[in-house]
């Protein structure tokens, strides 16, 4: 454990502790000076080069006090995730900090947090329970589907000397106005556009329907009143679009030609067969997840688990927030993912509140697992499970090991590893029915699992696709 940060819990109802935190002086008085050495790299002292004026000298002209106020703003956070680590609690959504009086030289440096912390649980049953369990298939249909996936990738539009169809491409410029006059982002030319994608704001594309090459078009559309550029949301509109070209999509033949320029298998009956073992390989992966969480839940359900809505409630933020940075990992903004999910925070966490129940009621079972059981992982574990990190950093599992130690963070890890172990440990103890053979009870906790926000903000922009292009311009 963290030798610079001693802690005292007291447990307080509705599965909330206060965690009375104290930094040793040692600690304080290098945190101070860390942060003397910062701020002295921006001061100009007569008698020292700019970035060479020494700690005490820094102290004395700002104030211990100044100076320790700033080491307190950038080593809080690292503090705070000590006395956590040395609490051994598992905190759940956001911690109350409150700050005591600076200390004076020498002292130690005080501060309580006030924060949820994961539900216990009393096990019921947990051993050799019956689940249901599906086995994996790749239909037909399932098959079909993908082969048609490939046939659009590699399909090729031809140029037709007819009216434009819903499905068909148009190649067109527009000019878009308000009241009669140009708005800016408005305008585009050799624009190519899919009638019937859904791509443009409501009205635009049904009004394509019918036109020939040549042909010129005056499309009246009001913008949404959620349109991102505010001074056209809500707005009526014209675009004067000409369209120059009519372009059909051609499918290739389903054929063994076909199998050869999509995938380079020789034989269309080749190609399945390698879709349909993809297939199933993937559905297998699927589920062994969903046997494994409905493990949990079963166990869950035997359980007595107490759980605040309080505590439900921060875990459903956290889990928007998770949301929110994996889509930020991929180039969706919080503020795009709102809108297509057509939802504020609150009502995102709303509606993920069933789902961050049951997570909090699997990780109050696997933690009572883990106790019951005596489950701890070994030396070998916890290296093995370092070497991914030591090949990244060039360094060693063992190099690692002795860090962790060294910064009383070893136990973050341990218990990580103990509570994979447990899931893994109640998964082998599991017997896997047929579905429909297990216990009422086994059915009925499978079907608690709610989608996570992720899935209801995909679902939300599939059914609200034309609200979700929010460019100033009619098409992409």
């Amino acid at each position: 454990m963290s030798s610079t940060v001693t802690t005292t819990v007291t447990e307080l109802p509705e599965s909330r502790v206060r965690v009375q935190a104290e930094v040793a002086p040692a600690e304080v008085e290098r945190r101070i000076e860390q942060a003397a050495r910062k701020l002295g790299n921006q001061l100009r002292i007569p008698g020292f080069r700019k970035g060479k004026v020494p700690p005490p000298v820094v102290i004395r002209r700002l104030g211990r006090e100044y100076v320790l106020d700033e080491a307190l703003r950038s080593s809080l956070g690292a503090w705070y995730a000590d006395a956590i680590d040395v609490a051994g609690i598992a905190p759940v959504g956001e911690p109350e900090i409150n700050v005591g009086d600076l200390p004076d030289a020498g002292a130690p440096l005080g501060f309580s947090i006030e924060i949820g912390v994961r539900p216990t649980a009393t096990l019921g049953p947990y051993k050799g329970i019956e689940v249901e369990r599906r086995e994996p298939a790749a239909d037909e249909e399932a098959i079909d589907a993908e082969i048609e996936r490939l046939r659009d990738r590699m399909a090729t539009l031809e140029t037709v000397e007819r009216p434009a169809e819903s499905g068909d491409h148009v190649v067109m410029d527009y000019l878009g106005k308000l009241d009669g006059v140009p708005f800016e982002g408005g305008e585009g030319r050799d624009q190519l556009l899919e009638l019937g994608s859904g791509r443009l704001i409501p009205g635009f594309e049904e009004q394509l329907v019918g036109a020939a090459p040549g042909e010129t078009r005056t499309i009246e559309v009001t913008f949404p009143e959620d349109y991102g550029a505010e001074q056209l949301a809500g707005q009526p509109a014209t675009f004067d679009v000409t369209v120059s070209e009519v372009k059909v999509k051609r499918l290739p033949e389903l054929d063994d030609d076909f199998a050869s320029d999509a995938a380079g298998f020789d034989t269309l009956a080749e190609l399945r067969e390698d879709i349909a073992s993809r297939l199933k390989e993937h559905e297998q992966h699927n589920i062994e997840r969903e046997f494994e969480r409905d493990v949990l839940d079963t166990i869950a359900a035997a359980a007595q688990i107490e759980v605040p809505h309080q505590l439900v409630h921060a875990r459903a933020h956290e889990m928007v927030e998770e949301t929110m940075a994996s889509l930020a990992r991929q180039g969706i903004s919080k503020e795009m993912y709102l809108q297509i999910a057509g939802q504020d925070e609150e009502q995102l966490a709303h509606d993920a509140e069933e789902e961050a129940e049951q997570s909090l009621r699997r990780e109050a079972v696997i933690a009572a697992v883990v106790e019951a059981e005596r489950i701890e992982p070994s030396d070998a574990d916890l290296l093995e499970a370092l070497e991914p990190s030591a090949q990244r950093e060039k360094t060693t599992a063992e190099k690692l090991l002795k860090q962790l130690q060294a910064n009383g963070r070893i136990g973050r890890l341990r218990s990580e590893l103990a509570n994979r172990k447990a899931v893994e440990w109640l998964v082998e103890q599991a017997t896997p029915v047929a579905p429909g053979a297990a216990s009422p009870a086994a059915g009925k906790t499978a079907a608690k699992g709610g989608k996570s926000p992720a899935k209801r903000a995909g679902d939300s922009a599939a059914k609200k696709k034309p609200a979700a292009k929010k460019s100033p311009k009619p098409a992409e």
